[in-house]
């Protein structure tokens, strides 16, 4: 097993996440407006997703996350498309992202495999609510096919991302050590604030749960508001020596309802907030929705 977080940390005290992916396609003119959200992509317009992570690699981010928040084989069935091709859009995401990063040419770039929560698949919203109850053994058959493709596709790690649901992460780190036990992930949970998951359970119970599960190579959160961070980071700390990652919104607001932004003229930078974050314990360090190159080139003069 290769710890990559790990291995990077070792020499440079922060690790450059990207950034929002949606956002960047919806420039290239590509509607996002549907379940599959991002993922269309992968159908209509392939070549913008490589584009969109050369564009993050460009601006020094060291990852580049798979455009698979919300795609898996069920979903792309609905969309139209048979289970073989389903398959292969999910591989192709992985390919998309390794050809930006060979663009580079640069060994310390990694490619991490975006698994999004139960919630990301349902399209409601839950993914900031967490409110879906399912048993250990139906979250690892729900992730269980598009981990195997992703694995399957050689990516460098896994990102189980925005997680609400402290059942949920259970069982991806089960599915993890079962049957991927020569991979990493991060974990990175959904929050309703600094000290709660989006189901309610306690951060410090959350985090706690997987200290000494040496698969977890980082844990943090993600898709919540610029202000959160400092004060999760500081309690996130008190519970871990893992490395903390934090890749939050760029400040807009989102309304869950109606599925739109707007901005928010009063936000602060990531130029402005970063030192805080690293300061606090931070070593990972990115941009989730609305968040574009420019914000990760901020976070990436701090390296």
């Amino acid at each position: 097993m290769i710890n990559y977080i790990s291995d990077h940390l070792k020499n440079n005290p922060l690790l450059v996440l990207d950034g929002a992916m949606a956002t960047e396609l919806e420039k290239h003119d590509i509607d996002t407006d549907s379940e599959l959200w991002s993922a269309i992509a992968l159908i209509n317009n392939p070549e913008a997703i490589k584009e969109v992570h050369e564009s993050y690699f460009k601006a020094g981010a060291k990852v580049a996350t798979t455009n698979t928040y919300q795609a898996n084989v069920e979903k792309f069935q609905q969309f139209g498309l048979n289970e073989a091709e389903a398959k292969k859009l999910i591989i192709k995401a992985v390919q998309l992202a390794q050809a930006a990063k060979a663009e580079f040419k640069a060994d310390d770039l990694l490619v991490a495999g975006s698994i999004g929560p139960y919630g990301a698949y349902l399209a409601d919203g839950s993914e900031y609510r967490g409110d879906y109850d399912l048993t250990i053994t139906e979250f690892m058959d729900f992730h269980r096919q598009r981990m195997q493709l992703l694995n399957q596709a050689n990516v460098d790690l896994f990102a189980f991302e925005t997680q609400p649901n402290f059942e949920e992460t259970k069982a991806l780190a089960k599915l993890l050590k079962t049957e991927f036990p020569q991979k990493t992930a991060w974990m990175s949970f959904s929050i309703k604030d600094s000290q709660t998951l989006c189901d309610g359970t306690p951060l410090n119970e959350a985090v706690k749960y997987f200290n000494d599960d040496q698969q977890i190579a980082a844990i943090g959160v993600n898709c919540t508001k610029l202000e959160n961070i400092e004060d999760t980071i500081v309690n996130i700390k008190k519970v871990t020596n893992k490395p903390i990652v934090v890749y939050p919104n760029n400040g807009d607001i989102y309304d869950p309802k109606t599925k739109t932004w707007q901005a928010n003229p009063k936000t602060s930078s990531f130029k402005e907030l970063v030192p805080k974050w690293i300061d606090a314990g931070a070593s990972l360090i990115g941009g989730c929705c609305r968040t574009t190159p420019a914000d990760i080139k901020e976070i990436a003069e701090f390296t």
